[in-house]
């Protein structure tokens, strides 16, 4: 079955309309890409056409034609516009034909050529890297599409949804850094009270230890008075032993004499 009329199968009312607004919404002539960043592009497009050309042939189809590949594309990749050097609005829609092997050797040699010349890091964060391989996956949702239609719009689906995680994530890890800034502010600004504690802490501290040193001096005086206290009170009982030692012994012997 040819892929226009399995596509016209599964879709029995074609949104031509949509693309049609679609495309038109997604250009901005007052911000138009330059045609040098279009052709150098690693998605594959048509030479430039006129604008109102282009856009005359989509409107003449009507809402009742059945969609074609080139519709599709339109939808999956809008068409991109820019104004030439006479000024005129030129318009360049992905191009619609098949691609070889050779062909999709030659995009990674490209894909490859341009990380090297623009310098793309290899890791980490890399907006030169991540808008390149955007550029290849267009390229190879292009192929797919003029394959298969339904397999390129399911691709376009997936990469929808990986682009809101990514920007989920990126969202997030704003919030965190956000997050991390406000609480060195409040760290910062709660410095001054905590460095004044500090010095408060240090100053009782110091007070503290000079105490302690003289009470521990008085201490030592103490103990040591204590200490000639004890010797000199040892010293008295011990001469008062010897001398009551002494009495005693001759007392006996007064004693033993007179009652000879």
């Amino acid at each position: 079955q040819d892929p226009e009329e399995k596509l016209h199968a599964t879709h029995p009312q074609p949104p031509l309309l949509h693309w049609v607004h679609l495309a038109m919404d997604s250009i901005d002539m007052k911000d138009a890409s330059i045609e040098s960043d279009i052709r150098k592009s690693l998605v594959k497009r048509q030479d430039p056409e006129p604008y109102e050309d282009v856009a005359g042939k989509l409107m003449e189809k009507g809402s009742g034609t059945k969609t074609s590949i080139e519709d599709v594309l339109n939808a999956v990749l809008p068409p991109k516009a820019f104004k030439d050097s006479k000024g005129k609005n030129m318009m360049m829609r992905a191009n619609s034909s098949k691609s070889s092997r050779d062909e999709v050797i030659e995009l990674q040699i490209k894909l490859d050529t341009l990380l090297n010349e623009r310098q793309a890091r290899e890791s980490g964060i890399c907006p030169v890297r991540e808008e390149l391989y955007a550029q290849c996956f267009d390229e190879l949702i292009r192929q797919v599409t003029v394959e298969c239609p339904e397999r390129g719009l399911l691709l376009l689906r997936m990469k929808d949804e990986i682009s809101m995680t990514l920007a989920a994530y990126q969202t997030l890890y704003q919030g965190s850094i956000t997050f991390g800034m406000r609480k060195a502010l409040q760290a910062e600004q709660g410095g001054s009270s905590l460095e004044a504690q500090v010095k408060e802490l240090e100053e009782r501290k110091r007070k503290l230890q000079t105490r302690l040193q003289q009470e521990t001096t008085k201490s030592e005086l103490l103990q040591k008075k204590l200490a000639e206290k004890n010797d000199s009170e040892k010293k008295r009982m011990h001469s008062e032993r010897e001398f009551l030692s002494f009495q005693a012994k001759h007392l006996e012997a007064f004693l033993k004499q007179l009652k000879a």
